[in-house]
């Protein structure tokens, strides 16, 4: 713009930044300051002592770094964005903050160190640390948060099983052809819904079966053994899969756990078979009922119909009810034959839960629609470590994705512990740009360390109260 004066013309900067000067010679300058609430809290729910319990044995003659304390600082590194073992140099290039940090070939050496053993070890770890969270959870808020359905509360726990394909850009053990025409692995994992954390993964080759009972059973009971026991015994325990969890092997091992007090329910996708073709197509008119939102409102274009004794269930634990949904495809939906042919989509799945215990079918389907948040699950995760795998070796990249939990869980419990409002529901990336990776200044005075966050940091207040409140934690006996 110019502006005239006295017959001269001057041309004005429109938005033009300060001019600045950069040089690497700062100091009492540290970055990405908000991952050190990660490691504390690391710290407050007893993670860190237990894995320093857990991998004792790998220490060699009780020198050098604590195995234990290696693990909780790759787990912190995950969890603020890394990908990489040698991105913990953003941890140990700051000790004034995050103390002394292992090396790369040492985090190395222990990832490789993890046999079988040490790894069940570490599960048991982090489930200890689990228990911990819950109880702080129950003394300082309301608990663990209930899962909602309907604009209905769910009551107890519900888990999300599901797989997904991770590619390999070079040759790694066990990867393997997709069958989607990939090459990498196929993991399968277990989300809770109720909080966003992730109980139990199994890495798996890329050509390994999505339906496979075995895997299923295994992730399912690896979840169960993470919740704590107040919470697994006495508690409804709600199981979701798409169709790849309707193996009746595997819901028959989910009816069996009633056997042991745990009080454990299935909703579970289901192939549109033949028999089911033709139930629906019988379906009359008046016995179709307009499914709902997850809000409550009906849904628009879309309905409802029980299957129940119009399809063979032979083999399905008793009680097993076959619900389907149908509705105006979206655009970009996948379309089938029989969809095609219909001029609606439908989706199927099955359920033990009974009608006289709640659940109507319009119920029951958006409650198993909810399954659908397990994707953004394993989206959030595959940035917090499990979407790249560091090593050649499929042992190392097993421990990887243990870590990779264990970052998934620590970014849960600061939500649950620590934060409210938007960011009690933030994803990592969000969390990130806003808490984990602001910068600080790093003073000492009065015999103390302070950190400093800028005051004109538009989340200042938030950051800071969640560290007031990560102080205020009741911390474990002992």
């Amino acid at each position: 713009m110019s502006v005239q004066e006295e017959g001269t013309f001057y041309v004005q900067g429109i938005g033009l930044r300060p001019k600045v000067y950069v040089s690497a010679d700062g100091s009492g300058v540290v970055g990405h300051a908000g991952a050190r609430l990660l490691a504390d809290l690391a710290d407050a729910t007893g993670l860190t002592a237990a894995y320093s319990t857990a991998l004792r044995p790998l220490r060699p003659r009780g020198t050098g770094h604590d195995p234990g304390r290696i693990a909780t600082d790759l787990a912190v590194t995950l969890a603020d964005g890394g990908e990489a073992i040698a991105d913990l140099a953003v941890l140990r290039d700051q000790a004034d903050v995050f103390g002394s940090v292992a090396s790369t070939p040492t985090a190395w050496r222990l990832l490789a160190d993890v046999d079988e053993w040490a790894l069940a070890s570490v599960r048991s770890a982090r489930a200890s640390a689990r228990e911990v969270a819950w109880l702080q959870a129950a003394e300082t808020g309301e608990g663990i948060p209930a899962a909602r359905a309907a604009g209905r509360v769910l009551p107890g726990l519900v888990l999300d099983l599901d797989a997904t394909l991770i590619t390999c850009h070079s040759e790694k053990d066990a990867a393997a052809p997709t069958y989607k025409g990939g090459f990498g692995f196929h993991p399968l994992l277990c989300f809770l819904a109720n909080t966003g954390e992730a109980l139990s993964g199994r890495l798996r080759p890329g050509n390994a079966g999505a339906n496979t009972a075995t895997d299923h059973i295994e992730v399912f009971d690896q979840a169960l053994a993470q919740i704590p026991d107040a919470h697994r015994h006495g508690t409804d325990i709600l199981v979701r899969t798409d169709s790849a969890g309707s193996a009746k092997a595997f819901l028959a091992h989910v009816r069996d756990m009633r056997k042991r007090g745990i009080r454990t329910f299935f909703s579970v996708g289901y192939a549109i078979t033949e028999p089911v073709r033709r139930a629906v197509r019988a379906m009359p008119k008046d016995l179709w009922h307009p499914a709902l939102n997850q809000d409550g409102t009906l849904r628009d274009g879309a309905e409802v119909a029980e299957l129940t004794g119009m399809v063979d269930l032979d083999g399905y634990p008793a009680g097993t009810r076959i619900i389907v949904r149908r509705e105006r495809p979206h655009p970009g939906a996948q379309l089938s034959l029989f969809d095609q042919d219909e001029g609606l989509r439908h989706q199927v799945f099955l359920t033990d839960t009974s009608y006289s215990g709640g659940g109507s079918a319009q119920f029951l389907e958006v409650r198993h629609r909810g399954h659908a948040c397990v994707e953004d699950r394993i989206r959030c995760g595959k940035s917090t470590g499990f979407g790249r795998f560091p090593s050649r070796d499929f042992g190392v990249n097993t421990v990887w994705l243990e870590l990779s939990l264990t970052a998934i869980d620590l970014l849960a419990w600061t939500r649950v512990l620590l934060l409210d409002g938007e960011l009690a529901a933030a994803e990592p990336k969000k969390l990130r740009y806003r808490l984990l990776h602001v910068a600080a200044r790093l003073t000492r005075g009065g015999r103390r360390l302070r950190l400093r966050i800028s005051a004109t940091w538009p989340w200042r207040h938030e950051l800071a109260t969640a560290f007031h409140r990560l102080a205020a934690l009741p911390r474990p006996a002992g």
